[in-house]
Protein backbone atom coordinates (compact mmCIF):
# COMPACT_ATOMS: atom_id res chain seq x y z
CA UNK A 1 0.00 0.00 0.00
CA UNK A 2 1.34 3.19 -1.04
CA UNK A 3 1.41 6.15 1.66
CA UNK A 4 -0.91 8.12 -0.07
CA UNK A 5 -3.59 5.29 0.09
CA UNK A 6 -2.27 4.75 3.70
CA UNK A 7 -3.36 8.20 4.70
CA UNK A 8 -6.66 7.69 3.18
CA UNK A 9 -7.14 4.31 5.17
CA UNK A 10 -5.47 5.91 8.64
CA UNK A 11 -8.85 8.26 8.13
CA UNK A 12 -11.27 5.36 8.38
CA UNK A 13 -10.06 3.97 11.90
CA UNK A 14 -11.08 5.54 14.68
CA UNK A 15 -8.86 6.54 16.54
CA UNK A 16 -7.20 10.26 15.94
CA UNK A 17 -4.15 10.62 13.67
CA UNK A 18 -1.67 12.37 15.44
CA UNK A 19 0.52 14.15 12.70
CA UNK A 20 4.26 16.37 14.62
CA UNK A 21 5.20 19.19 12.57
CA UNK A 22 8.67 18.39 10.89
CA UNK A 23 11.03 21.08 8.66
CA UNK A 24 13.68 18.42 7.18
CA UNK A 25 14.06 14.78 6.76
CA UNK A 26 15.94 14.23 9.83
CA UNK A 27 12.98 15.42 11.84
CA UNK A 28 11.14 13.14 9.74
CA UNK A 29 13.11 10.16 10.13
CA UNK A 30 13.02 10.48 13.88
CA UNK A 31 9.30 10.62 14.08
CA UNK A 32 8.59 7.72 11.99
CA UNK A 33 11.05 5.73 14.11
CA UNK A 34 9.04 7.36 17.39
CA UNK A 35 6.14 5.50 15.93
CA UNK A 36 3.97 8.28 14.54
CA UNK A 37 1.90 7.34 11.58
CA UNK A 38 2.34 10.42 9.98
CA UNK A 39 4.22 13.74 9.67
CA UNK A 40 3.08 17.23 8.55
CA UNK A 41 5.69 19.41 7.14
CA UNK A 42 4.94 22.90 8.22
CA UNK A 43 5.38 25.60 6.02
CA UNK A 44 6.08 27.92 9.42
CA UNK A 45 8.81 25.54 10.17
CA UNK A 46 10.16 25.79 7.07
CA UNK A 47 10.39 29.35 7.27
CA UNK A 48 12.01 29.60 11.00
CA UNK A 49 14.57 26.88 10.86
CA UNK A 50 15.59 27.74 7.15
CA UNK A 51 15.05 31.45 6.81
CA UNK A 52 15.21 32.45 10.52
CA UNK A 53 11.86 34.08 9.66
CA UNK A 54 8.40 34.18 10.80
CA UNK A 55 5.58 32.21 8.73
CA UNK A 56 4.54 36.05 6.74
CA UNK A 57 4.66 33.91 2.80
CA UNK A 58 8.08 33.92 2.52
CA UNK A 59 9.02 30.49 1.50
CA UNK A 60 8.20 29.54 -2.35
CA UNK A 61 6.91 26.76 -4.27
CA UNK A 62 10.15 24.78 -4.96
CA UNK A 63 11.25 25.04 -1.61
CA UNK A 64 8.80 23.56 -0.13
CA UNK A 65 9.26 20.90 -3.19
CA UNK A 66 12.56 19.97 -2.62
CA UNK A 67 12.09 19.78 0.97
CA UNK A 68 9.48 17.67 0.83
CA UNK A 69 11.21 15.11 -1.74
CA UNK A 70 14.40 14.99 0.63
CA UNK A 71 11.86 14.14 3.33
CA UNK A 72 10.36 11.35 1.02
CA UNK A 73 12.99 9.85 -0.54
CA UNK A 74 13.86 9.32 3.50
CA UNK A 75 10.27 7.93 4.71
CA UNK A 76 7.10 6.53 4.30
CA UNK A 77 4.51 7.10 6.36
CA UNK A 78 2.12 9.82 4.64
CA UNK A 79 3.07 13.19 4.73
CA UNK A 80 0.27 16.06 4.75
CA UNK A 81 1.93 19.49 3.36
CA UNK A 82 1.62 22.90 3.78
CA UNK A 83 0.93 24.37 1.03
CA UNK A 84 0.06 28.05 1.83
CA UNK A 85 -2.51 29.82 -0.60
CA UNK A 86 -1.21 27.42 -3.72
CA UNK A 87 1.13 30.42 -4.23
CA UNK A 88 -0.87 31.99 -6.62
CA UNK A 89 -4.18 31.57 -8.51
CA UNK A 90 -5.65 28.57 -9.40
CA UNK A 91 -3.37 28.12 -11.71
CA UNK A 92 -0.75 28.26 -9.45
CA UNK A 93 -2.75 26.05 -7.31
CA UNK A 94 -2.87 23.23 -10.38
CA UNK A 95 1.28 23.61 -10.35
CA UNK A 96 1.78 23.21 -7.03
CA UNK A 97 -0.65 20.27 -6.41
CA UNK A 98 1.34 18.47 -9.91
CA UNK A 99 4.61 19.04 -8.39
CA UNK A 100 4.05 17.96 -4.66
CA UNK A 101 2.29 15.10 -5.86
CA UNK A 102 5.08 14.18 -7.87
CA UNK A 103 7.11 14.84 -4.64
CA UNK A 104 5.42 12.05 -2.53
CA UNK A 105 2.54 14.20 -0.77
CA UNK A 106 0.01 12.59 0.62
CA UNK A 107 -2.37 15.77 1.35
CA UNK A 108 -1.77 18.88 -0.06
CA UNK A 109 -3.84 21.93 2.46
CA UNK A 110 -4.64 25.18 0.91
CA UNK A 111 -5.64 28.04 2.83
CA UNK A 112 -8.16 31.16 1.99
CA UNK A 113 -5.61 33.82 2.31
CA UNK A 114 -4.70 36.73 0.16
CA UNK A 115 -0.90 37.12 -0.56
CA UNK A 116 1.37 37.33 1.39
CA UNK A 117 -0.22 35.02 4.01
CA UNK A 118 0.92 35.07 7.26
CA UNK A 119 0.22 32.19 10.27
CA UNK A 120 -3.06 31.67 11.15
CA UNK A 121 -2.66 32.74 14.52
CA UNK A 122 -0.91 36.49 13.72
CA UNK A 123 -3.60 39.70 13.74
CA UNK A 124 -3.83 41.17 10.45
CA UNK A 125 -4.64 38.71 8.72
CA UNK A 126 -7.17 38.92 5.13
CA UNK A 127 -8.77 36.68 2.85
CA UNK A 128 -10.25 35.68 -1.06
CA UNK A 129 -13.16 35.39 -1.98
CA UNK A 130 -15.04 32.17 -1.08
CA UNK A 131 -15.40 32.08 -4.63
CA UNK A 132 -12.23 32.25 -5.75
CA UNK A 133 -10.98 29.89 -2.85
CA UNK A 134 -13.71 27.29 -4.06
CA UNK A 135 -11.88 27.91 -7.73
CA UNK A 136 -8.61 26.97 -5.83
CA UNK A 137 -10.11 23.74 -4.60
CA UNK A 138 -11.84 22.63 -8.22
CA UNK A 139 -8.01 23.31 -9.41
CA UNK A 140 -6.46 21.32 -7.00
CA UNK A 141 -9.15 18.23 -7.28
CA UNK A 142 -8.77 18.16 -11.42
CA UNK A 143 -4.88 18.50 -11.35
CA UNK A 144 -4.16 15.22 -8.74
CA UNK A 145 -3.16 12.33 -10.47
CA UNK A 146 -4.91 10.15 -7.81
CA UNK A 147 -7.66 10.65 -5.82
CA UNK A 148 -5.37 9.20 -2.89
CA UNK A 149 -3.70 12.35 -2.72
CA UNK A 150 -5.92 14.37 -0.40
CA UNK A 151 -6.77 18.14 -0.66
CA UNK A 152 -7.48 20.15 2.88
CA UNK A 153 -9.25 23.23 2.69
CA UNK A 154 -7.99 25.94 5.24
CA UNK A 155 -10.41 29.07 6.35
CA UNK A 156 -8.69 31.66 8.43
CA UNK A 157 -11.90 33.35 8.44
CA UNK A 158 -12.27 33.16 12.28
CA UNK A 159 -10.14 35.62 13.31
CA UNK A 160 -11.60 38.32 10.06
CA UNK A 161 -14.99 37.70 10.32
CA UNK A 162 -16.24 35.58 12.87
CA UNK A 163 -17.22 31.62 13.29
CA UNK A 164 -20.22 32.17 11.57
CA UNK A 165 -18.20 33.42 8.33
CA UNK A 166 -15.99 30.49 8.99
CA UNK A 167 -18.51 28.11 9.18
CA UNK A 168 -20.08 29.38 5.88
CA UNK A 169 -16.65 29.01 4.37
CA UNK A 170 -16.34 25.59 5.18
CA UNK A 171 -19.43 24.27 3.85
CA UNK A 172 -19.02 25.61 0.41
CA UNK A 173 -15.76 24.56 0.21
CA UNK A 174 -16.60 21.02 1.68
CA UNK A 175 -19.17 20.85 -1.48
CA UNK A 176 -16.37 22.13 -3.87
CA UNK A 177 -14.88 18.54 -2.95
CA UNK A 178 -12.28 19.21 0.05
CA UNK A 179 -11.37 15.65 1.34
CA UNK A 180 -10.66 17.48 4.63
CA UNK A 181 -11.35 20.77 6.86
CA UNK A 182 -9.30 22.56 8.57
CA UNK A 183 -11.07 25.79 10.24
CA UNK A 184 -8.23 27.76 11.30
CA UNK A 185 -8.10 28.91 15.29
CA UNK A 186 -11.22 28.40 16.90
CA UNK A 187 -11.12 30.85 20.28
CA UNK A 188 -12.91 28.15 22.70
CA UNK A 189 -14.37 24.67 23.61
CA UNK A 190 -17.34 25.78 22.60
CA UNK A 191 -16.39 27.62 18.87
CA UNK A 192 -14.74 23.37 18.45
CA UNK A 193 -17.63 21.82 19.31
CA UNK A 194 -19.40 24.25 17.01
CA UNK A 195 -17.41 23.41 14.11
CA UNK A 196 -17.37 19.44 15.30
CA UNK A 197 -21.10 19.35 15.34
CA UNK A 198 -21.62 21.30 12.06
CA UNK A 199 -19.34 18.86 9.96
CA UNK A 200 -17.84 16.15 12.31
CA UNK A 201 -20.49 13.57 10.29
CA UNK A 202 -19.75 14.56 6.91
CA UNK A 203 -15.84 14.85 6.54
CA UNK A 204 -12.75 14.59 8.43
CA UNK A 205 -11.44 17.81 10.42
CA UNK A 206 -8.13 18.96 11.20
CA UNK A 207 -7.33 20.58 14.13
CA UNK A 208 -4.11 22.50 15.04
CA UNK A 209 -1.98 22.88 18.61
CA UNK A 210 0.02 25.95 18.47
CA UNK A 211 1.62 26.52 21.49
CA UNK A 212 0.84 29.90 22.69
CA UNK A 213 -1.58 30.45 19.92
CA UNK A 214 -4.91 31.15 20.11
CA UNK A 215 -6.84 27.36 20.43
CA UNK A 216 -7.25 26.64 23.61
CA UNK A 217 -4.42 23.58 24.06
CA UNK A 218 -6.09 20.01 23.85
CA UNK A 219 -4.21 16.43 23.77
CA UNK A 220 -4.92 13.97 20.69
CA UNK A 221 -7.80 12.00 23.34
CA UNK A 222 -9.45 15.24 23.98
CA UNK A 223 -9.59 16.63 20.67
CA UNK A 224 -10.89 12.77 19.19
CA UNK A 225 -14.03 13.06 21.83
CA UNK A 226 -14.86 16.95 20.41
CA UNK A 227 -14.96 14.75 16.83
CA UNK A 228 -11.71 15.38 15.00
CA UNK A 229 -9.71 12.90 12.92
CA UNK A 230 -6.80 14.83 12.55
CA UNK A 231 -4.48 16.68 14.96
CA UNK A 232 -1.17 18.69 13.89
CA UNK A 233 1.44 20.10 16.22
CA UNK A 234 3.08 22.39 13.31
CA UNK A 235 5.84 24.26 15.31
CA UNK A 236 6.64 22.22 18.05
CA UNK A 237 9.60 20.74 16.74
CA UNK A 238 10.66 24.11 15.55
CA UNK A 239 10.19 25.63 19.44
CA UNK A 240 11.58 22.81 20.81
CA UNK A 241 14.88 22.96 18.74
CA UNK A 242 15.05 26.68 19.19
CA UNK A 243 14.67 26.47 22.95
CA UNK A 244 17.81 23.09 23.03
CA UNK A 245 19.82 25.07 20.52
CA UNK A 246 19.85 28.33 22.30
CA UNK A 247 20.80 26.40 25.81
CA UNK A 248 23.23 24.48 23.72
CA UNK A 249 24.73 27.43 22.61
CA UNK A 250 25.07 29.90 25.76
CA UNK A 251 26.45 27.06 27.53
CA UNK A 252 29.56 26.21 24.58
CA UNK A 253 30.24 29.99 24.52
CA UNK A 254 30.58 30.06 28.08
CA UNK A 255 32.49 27.02 28.84
CA UNK A 256 34.43 26.39 26.01
CA UNK A 257 33.23 22.77 25.90
CA UNK A 258 30.26 20.50 25.00
CA UNK A 259 31.07 18.67 28.44
CA UNK A 260 27.86 19.95 30.18
CA UNK A 261 25.69 19.73 27.36
CA UNK A 262 26.45 15.79 26.53
CA UNK A 263 23.24 14.06 28.56
CA UNK A 264 20.84 16.35 26.41
CA UNK A 265 23.48 15.19 22.76
CA UNK A 266 23.63 11.67 20.65
CA UNK A 267 27.12 11.01 20.64
CA UNK A 268 28.90 10.24 17.49
CA UNK A 269 27.64 6.90 17.28
CA UNK A 270 24.47 7.56 18.40
CA UNK A 271 23.37 9.58 15.61
CA UNK A 272 25.32 7.22 12.82
CA UNK A 273 22.32 4.67 14.06
CA UNK A 274 19.63 6.86 13.89
CA UNK A 275 20.52 7.85 10.36
CA UNK A 276 21.47 4.28 9.04
CA UNK A 277 25.28 4.78 8.54
CA UNK A 278 26.51 1.66 8.45
CA UNK A 279 23.29 0.04 6.59
CA UNK A 280 24.12 2.91 3.88
CA UNK A 281 27.96 2.13 3.68
CA UNK A 282 27.26 -1.63 3.46
CA UNK A 283 25.01 -0.97 0.30
CA UNK A 284 27.72 1.00 -1.18
CA UNK A 285 30.10 -2.16 -0.78
CA UNK A 286 27.78 -4.24 -3.22
CA UNK A 287 28.83 -1.70 -5.92
CA UNK A 288 32.44 -1.03 -4.86
CA UNK A 289 35.13 -1.27 -7.95
CA UNK A 290 37.05 -3.68 -6.91
CA UNK A 291 33.96 -6.18 -7.65
CA UNK A 292 33.77 -4.58 -10.92
CA UNK A 293 38.12 -5.92 -12.33
CA UNK A 294 38.97 -3.60 -15.32
CA UNK A 295 40.15 -5.86 -18.69
CA UNK A 296 43.36 -4.63 -20.19
CA UNK A 297 42.70 -3.45 -23.63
Amino acid sequence: MSARQTLSSLLEQNSILVAPGIYDALGGLLAEQAGFRSVYLSGASIAYSRFGRPDIGLVSMTEVAGILGAIRERIGIPIIVDADTGFGNALNVARTVRLFERHGASAIQLEDQTLPKRCGHLAGKTLVPPSEMVGKIKAALDARASDDTLIIARTDAIAVDGLDAALGRAERYREAGADILFIEAPKSDADMATITARFGDKVPLLANMVEGGQTPAKNAEELQKIGFKIVIFPGGLARAFAHTARQYFINLAKTGSNADNLANMMDFDALNDVIGTADMLNEGLKYDSSKFGDENG
